[in-house]
């Protein structure tokens, strides 16, 4: 078995995820932002560890990232998982913060795109998220200006397996569908030809391909990277119906989360959180436990995704 190539400077692997890599195992990388940013306290510590289980209990080993006292974490302790839930005021850590977080020793959380970096540094094929970020709809700043995720610019250039209940869907999703066909990134849809709405099941939009086993999903990608192309594959499941919330009861809290933000003038890195939570106070905390539902939920796919991977299903000639 081929020794796994070092990390590289400033990354410090956990001793579970040194042993996967030496090994071999079924590695799924998750981000830490939804502990800093996305789900309040004390709930934030108490999912993370749910997410962890879900992984492990599909037989892959978890890896979430985070930035602490200067070093890129790949896999993280009990003790520093507690340590990042109680952070105050903690950054969110993208591709361009990363230097500056090392150097100030901070602790904070990792975005879509810069988990995505660091598991690709690190060797691991596979992540699970809740929702991308994406193109945001223009107006939440003021007309004719853009805000597009660094996220969807890491799917464009980094392969690997990303698996999401879609995009946010507090962005522009059809403006987010056409970036990513722009940058030929597959959107594939885990037994739906629909694009999730992140807390709903379907957006009314259809993903670029359907699968409905790790076979098919496995033998795609594998086509798709062999053919030359960089970008990820975007692995979408939806909500089951018991669980979303349907899009005519989001879409007027998603409105008013909109109108609020471009009021208060809020931009950058805090117009998600800002969205996100306050979408949640409108539904009544509907949209958290929808949010929690799906995290557990893409784990759990991740984790079978990075075991068929690791056992060469789908192998192409």
């Amino acid at each position: 078995m081929p020794t796994p190539e070092r990390l590289p400077p400033f990354f410090a692997a956990s001793a579970e995820v040194q042993r996967a890599r030496q090994l071999g195992l079924a590695i799924v990388a998750l981000e830490s932002t939804v502990i800093t940013h996305g789900i309040p306290r004390p709930r934030n510590r108490s999912l993370a560890e749910e997410t962890e289980a879900a992984v492990r209990s599909e037989g892959a080993v978890p890896a979430t990232v985070a930035v602490m006292d200067g070093k890129i974490l790949v896999g993280m302790s009990s003790f520093q998982l507690e340590h990042l839930a109680m952070e105050v005021d903690p950054p969110k850590i993208s591709r361009r913060d990363f230097a500056g977080a090392l150097l100030r020793k901070e602790s904070g959380g990792t975005t879509v795109a810069g988990t995505m970096y660091v598991a690709s540094k690190a060797g691991i094929s596979v992540f699970a998220t809740g929702g991308i970020g994406g193109v945001h709809r223009v107006g939440t700043y003021g007309q004719g200006r853009f805000d597009i995720s660094t996220d969807l610019q890491a799917l464009a250039e980094t392969p690997m397996f990303v698996v999401c209940a879609g995009a946010k869907s507090v962005l522009d999703l059809p403006a987010t569908l056409e970036y990513l066909e722009t940058m030929a990134v597959p959107v594939v849809g885990w037994e739906t030809d629909d694009f999730p709405a992140f807390y709903s099941a379907s957006s009314g939009l259809p993903v670029t391909e359907r699968v409905d086993s790790l076979e098919q999903l496995m033998k795609l990608a594998l086509t798709h990277w062999a053919l030359g192309f960089r970008s990820a594959v975007l692995v979408c499941q939806p909500l089951s119906a018991p669980d979303e919330l349907p899009t005519q009861e989001m879409e007027p809290a998603e409105a008013q989360a909109d109108r609020e933000a471009k009021d208060l003038g809020i931009r950058g890195q805090a117009i998600t959180p800002f969205l996100l939570k306050r979408v949640n106070e409108l539904t009544g905390g509907r949209a958290l436990k929808a949010n929690e539902t799906l995290l557990v939920n893409n784990a759990k796919l991740a984790a079978r995704i990075a075991k068929a991977f690791a056992q060469g299903l789908g192998r192409i000639a």
